[in-house]
């Protein structure tokens, strides 16, 4: 892991999110090596425990268990997270994390197993001990390896100090970040600013001040500083090319921490075109092998879905063609990836079908303009089953922003900076701000919430999140109040 790791990993935290801590330069080769394969490889040791007392080979279908569980492991339960000290009650929502991660994991690897035609009795008490006791090892035990590294690092090593140049927001939370994580064993001196500490827009401790950028070069090579952190704005500045100048005569690493996360980033990362570096400010979330991973996700679960719900869907159709005239698929132009123009399907609920291009007219409670039996499919959300298909031709996810009627979209786009940049991604069937009760409603603070939970998809999504908004979204079918 490089510096790109580093970076996008703090820039992630600072937005307030509890998230999976990243890999990092910055953590030493233990904290490194425990931080990645903790979680899967104590899942496959735990599996080849409870098959040893068990009397249990661990080989055949039971090595292909053991696999697929590193792999899912590796993707669904993230790095462990053993980088900052919980209180009991964020320890206990921890141990639920990992409990319904776990049970997504084994679920998947067991469905694998059936569709490749490997047989595999569920009712095995060996593997029924393995998955009830797995998330309660990777809970205590990710607990217990914290409290060994600290105190390894506190006895066998020596910490590195680090200064940060620049007051500010940034530097603020960079700060928080340093203290909060001692595996990283980085010790903050303090901080070098040029103007008063009352003048900056987020002012520090005036001990914390150590002095002025043109000291920062003499107190490094005198204090033997391991760490310089920049934060200052990227802008020509005269004084920040003489300070990197300066410290070319000193041993210490310099970093330049940049603040993206007020530009409202999409999972800001460092990115290199042929060794040169790139900041990516906006940018899709989808990058490798991850719109791989969402393709696959989705093919499979719409394909399944629409197998199981065939019945229901030919029920409603027929439902939608007697309660009223008038087709019972109805088509709607709006805009999908890239702001490219897409059809998007839904069972018609309404007597009357408006294009959506040139004006729309937000459904109301009570609307005149909803059929009785349209008014039941909108309230359990089945005029949205269409969309399946949607999803099989690829111009839909499964999750993602909810797609807007292209006139929608003209009049927000120019209210809200942030507006556009939700079609970085597929529009969903179902998305964050759905499952947050932000469905409906068509005036411009409404529509600013639910742009910021967009965006909060974006900046933070993975496969595991798009399978918790979707149970979320099974979950509120029945009891949404605000579908109609």
């Amino acid at each position: 892991m490089d510096q790109k790791g580093a970076v996008t990993g703090w820039m992630r935290r600072s937005s307030g999110y509890d998230l999976l801590q990243d890999v990092t330069s910055f953590d030493t080769g233990a904290v490194f090596l425990v931080k990645a394969l903790f979680y899967p490889v104590t899942a496959v040791a735990s599996l080849a425990l409870c098959l040893w007392v068990a009397g249990r080979p661990y080989t055949g279908a039971h090595f292909l268990i053991g696999v697929l569980t590193f792999a899912g492991a590796a993707e669904f339960l993230g790095d462990a997270r053993i980088d900052r000290n919980r209180p009991a009650p964020r320890q206990l929502a921890w141990l639920w994390d990992i409990l319904a991660r776990w049970l997504a994991i084994r679920a998947c690897v067991s469905l694998l197993l059936y569709l490749a035609g490997i047989d595999i009795v569920l009712t095995d008490p060996a593997l029924i001990v393995w998955t009830a006791i797995t998330p309660f090892v990777l809970w205590v035990g990710a607990i217990k390896v914290r409290e060994l590294l600290i105190w390894v690092g506190l006895h066998a090593m020596k910490p590195r100090t680090a200064v940060i140049v620049g007051i500010n927001e940034q530097a603020l939370v960079l700060s928080r970040m340093l203290q909060q994580q001692p595996l990283l064993g980085i010790q903050l001196l303090g901080f070098f600013e040029d103007r008063r500490v009352h003048r900056t827009r987020a002012p520090a401790p005036p001990e914390s001040v150590l002095g002025r950028m043109e000291d920062v070069a003499a107190f490094v090579g005198l204090h033997r500083v391991n760490v310089v952190y920049i934060t200052l704005p990227i802008s020509p500045r005269p004084g920040l090319a003489k300070l990197l100048r300066a410290l070319r005569d000193t041993v210490a690493s310099v970093y330049f921490v940049p603040d993206l996360h007020a530009l409202n980033d999409i999972q800001a990362r460092v990115d290199v075109v042929h060794g040169i570096p790139m900041f990516a400010v906006y940018a899709s979330p989808f990058f490798g092998v991850r719109p791989l991973a969402k393709r696959a996700s989705d093919l499979l679960l719409s394909g399944l879905a629409l197998l199981c719900l065939s019945p229901l869907l030919i029920a409603v159709g027929i439902g939608v063609k007697l309660s009223s005239e008038g087709p019972a698929i109805f088509r709607q132009r709006r805009y999908g990836l890239d702001g490219r123009e897409i059809m998007v399907y839904k069972f018609r609920s309404m007597t009357v079908t408006e294009d959506g291009a040139a004006n729309y007219t937000q459904v109301k409670r009570a609307d005149s303009r909803v059929t009785p039996f349209g008014a039941f499919i909108r309230r359990t959300s089945f005029d949205e089953l269409p969309q399946l298909l949607n999803v099989l031709e690829g111009s839909m996810s499964l999750v993602g922003p909810r797609p807007h009627a292209i006139a929608v979209n003209e009049h927000y786009r120019a209210l809200i900076p942030s507006y556009m940049l939700r079609h970085k991604v597929k529009p969903g069937i179902t998305g964050w701000a759905q499952v947050n009760g932000l469905r409906g409603g068509d005036d411009l603070r409404s529509m600013r919430r639910r742009i910021e939970f967009d965006l909060h998809y974006l900046k933070n999504w993975s496969i595991w999140f798009d399978l918790r908004i979707m149970l979320r979204t099974f979950s509120l079918i029945w009891g949404d109040r605000d579908a109609y």
